[in-house]
């Protein structure tokens, strides 16, 4: 199976990817801390997911932390042609799922430099900044990642959890060629946004693109039009968001091979306008 059916998607208008990526976060310990249970099960899965046609995986320093670089390094370094990791800094962890932001440009160069060492690169192809830090002046924190940027540690910048008017605002200063802020059926809240990112060809990655699970579980509200297509419910959601935009690029993460196959089972789906009307409309 392949990722070509649906299209690639050039980053930047420079890094062309597949359109339906890995969300590398699920690889690491319960509440996204610490190391997976079964290690040998995640060296496996990451490099069955780049067998299987992914040429994207978005990661974060943050994910174990640190935990989930360091598996994505030692199961794909050196990394084929081709293959575009994204990672994220800005947010510090107090333990299993404790998250807080901290975006000094100090911090931020730090989390860029050390990421780099654990991902064995010279350069990260997309570094995002994983959440706006209220307490640090905006243009202090997009200023540090152009200096980054002119450094050659990184090529391109995303930004995470966003409005539209802090995406204006970051243009000012720095090129954004993707955007990753939570989107799925059941939560549209950034729809305007991910309007603004197809008028202006900048990646949208929706993170939770199954709702954390929630819309693919049997039963729910995407059944009735998954028994239709003889397909599971997760491949249904996966299959509309890649027809809701020729910007989105869905980063469904898991720590299964068994669930990675299901979710590259969305690429053979081609959902009707009746079928896609439906389910926008649920």
């Amino acid at each position: 199976m392949t990722t070509n059916l649906i299209g690639t998607f050039a980053l930047g208008g420079e890094l062309e990817v597949n359109r339906l990526g890995f969300g590398a976060m699920r690889i690491t310990g319960d509440g996204i801390w610490g190391p997976p249970k079964d290690k040998a099960n995640a060296i496996k899965l990451l490099k069955h997911v780049v067998e299987s046609g992914v040429n994207f995986i978005d990661t974060a320093d943050s994910y174990g932390p640190n935990v989930s670089e360091e598996l994505i390094a030692e199961a794909l370094h050196p990394y084929p042609a081709g293959l575009v990791i994204a990672t994220k800094g800005g947010l510090t962890r107090g333990g299993p799922t404790q998250w807080a932001p901290d975006c000094r440009p100090e911090r931020i160069r730090e989390c860029c430099e050390s990421s780099l060492r654990r991902l064995k690169l010279d350069r990260i192809d997309l570094y995002q900044l994983h959440r706006i830090d209220a307490r640090v002046p905006f243009e202090d924190q997009m200023g540090v990642l152009k200096d980054l940027q002119d450094e050659g540690k990184i090529w391109h910048i995303g930004l995470s959890e966003i409005g539209v008017d802090e995406l204006a605002r970051a243009q000012k200063q720095v090129r954004i060629v993707s955007v990753q802020n939570k989107y799925n059926l059941a939560d549209r809240a950034a729809e305007k946004l991910l309007d603004v990112c197809g008028q202006q060809q900048i990646a949208f990655l929706p993170w939770a693109p199954l709702g954390s699970g929630n819309l693919a579980k049997p039963g729910g509200r995407l059944d009735n039009i998954a028994k239709e297509h003889k397909a599971e419910a997760g491949q249904i959601a996966l299959a509309w968001l890649l027809q809701r935009s020729p910007v989105m690029l869905p980063i469904p993460g898991t720590s299964s091979i068994a669930h990675f196959d299901d979710n590259m089972g969305a690429l053979e789906l081609d959902l009707d306008e009746e079928d896609y009307k439906a389910l926008a409309a649920a």
